[in-house]
C-alpha cells in the first residue's frame, strides 16, 4: 500500500512539474510573440493547459474525496469559460 501512494505522489508531481513548465512556456511566448493576438492566444492556451494539469496533479495527491471532486469542477469551469 505505501508503494501505491509513492507513485500516486510521483505522478501528481509529475502533472504539477508539467503544469508549471507550460506556464514558463506560456510566459516566454507572451514576450517573444510580436502580434498581439498570437501573445493573446499563448496566454489563454497556457492557462487552460497550465491549470488543468496543475489541478489534475493535485487532484491524484489528494485522492478519491470531495475536495478532489471540487477540484475536477474548477477544471470544468475553466475549460468552458476560458476565452481561446
Amino acid at each position: 500500500m505505501q508503494i501505491l501512494e509513492w507513485i500516486r505522489f510521483g505522478a501528481g508531481v509529475g502533472l504539477l512539474l508539467i503544469g508549471l513548465s507550460i506556464f514558463l512556456l506560456e510566459l516566454i511566448g507572451v514576450f517573444k510573440f510580436s502580434y498581439v493576438l498570437n501573445r493573446m492566444h499563448a496566454a489563454a492556451m497556457g492557462d487552460t493547459l497550465g491549470i488543468g494539469f496543475s489541478l489534475a496533479g493535485l487532484i491524484i495527491m489528494s485522492g478519491l474525496n470531495f475536495t478532489s471532486l471540487k477540484l475536477f469542477f474548477v477544471i470544468v469551469f475553466l475549460w468552458f469559460s476560458s476565452p481561446a
